[in-house]
């Protein structure tokens, strides 16, 4: 058998160096990288044309453009000040440069904005992955976009993959669950709606990210950490046996209900083909068979825990990346004809102009993998019936497939608006579901001292506490009485036939222990010298802060928002938290000897910035330049406003404002607020590389360096300068250098891509080695541990 794999391979490259793969020609560089799958499958088009999905006269157009790379997709950070500067830096300035660009003999197209999406956000190009990566013409462009993207400020996302938060119609103060997060494309849209005002440093509203796979919420982890949110949660669970949690209103705990859910699915991922090539062979049509077959325990499980955990009036979207109604209307309708009228499909159409569409389709057939079709539940022999179930088939009751509105789904094809291939659904809770109605809300009293000591909310199995701790034996009693009440609901819901939930699953765990959440109490003595330190604002929500650990020193301080903080404590041993919460203060030794041991961090500055009332200095746009193009400056070459400033004001941790002047709309006008630090001689800036790159930019200072290498080598020095300053490594630092090894080993969904790997390559370069040792040894007691249980979404 060696022998002959040996002689296969060997063939195999000869048949590629015959076809030009070993010579100059980098054709298939640009189209996709894989010349060597052939982009043809009979199955497939024999299935889709019969099924009628593709509008007649277009099925040439439709595989044509299956057959075409997908176009390189980005889009702004939305809710940012500087998002108008950074769309015209766009347009006035790189987009420009590619005007009559040959790249590899082929002309590069000018980039064209999404024209469905708001306030020209989005745009897409035909520069491929490896276009972009390797092209020296496209060098400067693609160090923009890495840099950005690192910032925060550009997201790399496929078009398609943007449409399921736009539809979720998101306002500031939802709730929101996001049930299969991973990799984060779409939840860090959400946190730009969530933060729409950017004057509300904590909006009333919060995200709740899951995914069921270890390894890639650390993925969803970098992904929301670029927007410095302190309303968001990664969390760890089966979505379709995610827990109900509870939160405390008016001293009683209610159980949480969410305004908003996004329900993006595991699918087969045929819509995806333009993109993971592999689908052109792999494809049959088992996989949608096989799906929908445990659908029970994955799609619609998913979808139905989903729905439970809506509240009334609440909108969820459920949406694939696949274009079979196996897949997709038939979930729905599966979903429908249970909620017996609890759930409604919304009319969409006026959402989104520009956006082509097509409406969900009331009749389609079942197809095996042999060719054989089946048009009715009835017609499938019973040796037939273990691949394929009842649930299939469209509605049989003609009248009620027909109020269920079917059509008001929407199917995107790719030869439309040159994107990708999706399915989106959008359900509105009009009342509880049948098997919830009976259930009561939970109102468990929050005993006194329950409230008046604020608690380390912890995830750890031994460290977590019962919920009825310190309850009366009256308070306990109207518990088991109401669990008495439900058990009888669930046996009488039984008896009745009403269509009840699927069956629930024991919680697990994955993954290995994280580091708990402890809040800060009131009186702790740490946050004195601190609030003395910045003149922190009486308003200022010091119940909100937390560490990462319950003995030692804490080196790091982090801040959620209120209702996160409510979420932490009343379900920490129901949830295991990934991360959450943004890093306001970091611990410096030096800063001790000036009254305050911990200096501010950058990344949660635009959160603190509007409660500090102490060492503000405003400066001028010529002393911006100064601070993020050199490392150390003396004071000797600020501006005399500025030395004034300085010269009565205590060494240790500052702040920078940059406020723009209308007078001047040259400069650049939107405001800058950067960490600092002043010494005896000097004042310098505590601003992240990519941060200070993307500031430089919108002040028009070039920033581009031709050789790498030089880049490289002073990023290690400005790393090594910063840590001799800065003492201790976060846990998050841990993460992100966890993130960039698992990159390269786990699939991720359509919404990462090129940028995104670009971004996270580049700072691996900058890591040192020590700290990238010790890391990986991390890595490998996580993988260790790890169970390998998750439905990944292809």
């Amino acid at each position: 058998m060696g022998r002959w794999a040996r002689e296969r391979r060997r063939q195999q490259q000869q048949q590629r160096q015959e076809s030009g793969g070993g010579g100059g020609d980098h054709t298939s560089d640009w189209a996709s990288g894989y010349p060597e799958i052939v982009k043809e499958n009979e199955l497939f088009e024999r299935y889709y044309r019969e099924l009628g999905i593709v509008p007649a006269g277009e099925w040439e157009d439709f595989m044509a453009a299956l057959r075409e790379p997908l176009p390189a997709t980005l889009r702004i950070t939305g809710y940012r000040s500087h998002a108008k500067e950074i769309l015209h830096c766009l347009k006035e300035k790189y987009f420009k440069e590619l005007q009559d660009l040959e790249v590899d003999g082929h002309k590069v197209e000018m980039p064209q904005s999404l024209s469905w999406y708001p306030e020209e956000l989005a745009w897409h190009t035909n520069l491929s992955r490896k276009i972009l990566r390797k092209s020296p013409q496209l060098e400067k462009f693609h160090q923009f976009l890495v840099s950005e993207t690192e910032c925060g400020n550009i997201s790399r996302q496929e078009a398609v993959s943007m449409i399921p938060p736009l539809l979720l119609d998101v306002n500031p103060h939802h709730k929101i669950l996001d049930m299969c997060a991973a990799p984060g494309s779409k939840t860090a849209q959400l946190i730009e709606m969530l933060h729409a005002d950017m004057n509300v440093p904590f909006p009333k509203g919060f995200i709740i990210a899951n995914d069921v796979d270890n390894k890639r919420c650390y993925l969803l982890v970098h992904q929301a950490k670029r927007l410095n949110s302190p309303c968001i949660m990664v969390v760890n669970h089966d979505a379709s046996s995610i827990p109900n949690l509870q939160m405390d209103v008016d001293g009683r705990k209610e159980v949480l209900f969410y305004d908003r859910i996004l329900c993006d699915v595991p699918c087969s991922g045929d819509g995806t083909m333009r993109k993971n090539i592999d689908v052109w062979k792999k494809w049959t049509t088992q996989n949608s068979l096989q799906l929908h077959e445990y659908s029970a325990r994955l799609q619609l499980r998913i979808a139905s825990r989903g729905v439970e955990q809506l509240a009334e009036g609440g909108r969820m979207v459920y949406s694939t990346c696949s274009l079979n109604p196996i897949e997709n209307e038939a979930v729905i309708a599966s979903l429908l004809e249970k909620s017996q009228g609890a759930l409604e499909l919304a009319d969409v159409s006026s959402e989104l102009p520009g956006l082509k569409r097509m409406p969900g389709i009331t009749k389609w057939k079942v197809m095996l993998k042999d060719g054989q079709w089946f048009e009715e539940w009835k017609d499938v022999p019973p040796n037939r019936q273990t691949q394929i179930r009842p649930t299939m088939f469209p509605i049989e009751d003609k009248e009620k497939l027909k109020a269920m509105n079917l059509e008001r789904c929407l199917r995107i094809l790719p030869h439309h608006q040159n994107t990708g291939g999706f399915f989106v659904a959008v359900l509105i809770k009009k009342s509880p579901m049948p098997w919830n109605k009976r259930q009561l809300k939970v109102h468990q009293k929050v005993p006194q001292k329950t409230r008046d000591i604020e608690a380390a909310a912890t995830n750890s199995d031994n460290g977590s506490k019962d919920t009825n701790e310190g309850s009366t034996p009256a308070e306990n009693e109207e518990l088991k009485n109401m669990q008495e009440l439900q058990n009888s609901d669930t046996e009488q819901i039984k008896k009745e036939g009403v269509c009840g939930p699927p069956p629930s699953k024991k919680m697990k765990m994955f993954g290995f222990k994280e580091d708990p959440f402890v809040f800060l109490p009131e009186d702790d003595p740490l946050f004195l010298p601190i609030q003395k330190f910045y003149a922190l604002d009486p308003s200022f929500p010091k119940m909100n802060l937390l560490t990462r650990t319950q003995e030692g020193k804490r080196r790091q301080l982090y801040m959620v928002s209120k209702e996160l903080r409510n979420v932490l404590l009343n379900n920490s041993e129901k949830m295991k938290v990934i991360n959450t919460g943004i890093k306001v203060w970091s611990r410096n030794s030096d800063g001790e000897q000036f009254g305050c041991a911990f200096r501010l961090a950058q990344e949660g500055i635009y959160t603190l910035y509007p409660f500090i009332h102490a060492r503000i200095i405003n400066v001028c746009i010529e002393d911006v330049k100064i601070l993020l193009t050199q490392e150390n400056p003396f004071l000797s070459k600020f501006s005399s406003e500025t030395q004034k400033k300085v010269k009565d004001m205590a060494m240790g941790s500052i702040v920078l404002k940059y406020d723009p002047d209308p007078k001047k709309p040259d400069d650049l006008q939107c405001p800058i607020v950067l960490c600092g630090w002043q010494g005896k001689t000097s004042l310098r800036a505590f601003v992240p590389k990519n941060e200070r790159l993307h500031y430089l930019r919108m002040m028009g200072v070039e920033v581009f360096k031709a050789k790498r290498k030089e880049e490289e080598s002073e990023s290690k020095t400005e790393e090594v300068q910063h840590r001799q300053t800065e003492e201790g490594m976060d846990v998050e630092d841990k993460e992100h250098d966890l993130i960039t090894k698992m990159e390269s080993e786990v699939g991720e969904e359509s919404s990462h891509s090129p940028v995104e790997s670009s971004a996270v390559e580049v700072e691996n370069k900058t890591k040192d080695s020590d700290q990238s040792s010790k890391n990986a040894s991390s890595y490998v007691i996580q993988e260790n541990k790890d169970t390998g249980n998750g439905d990944a979404k292809d």
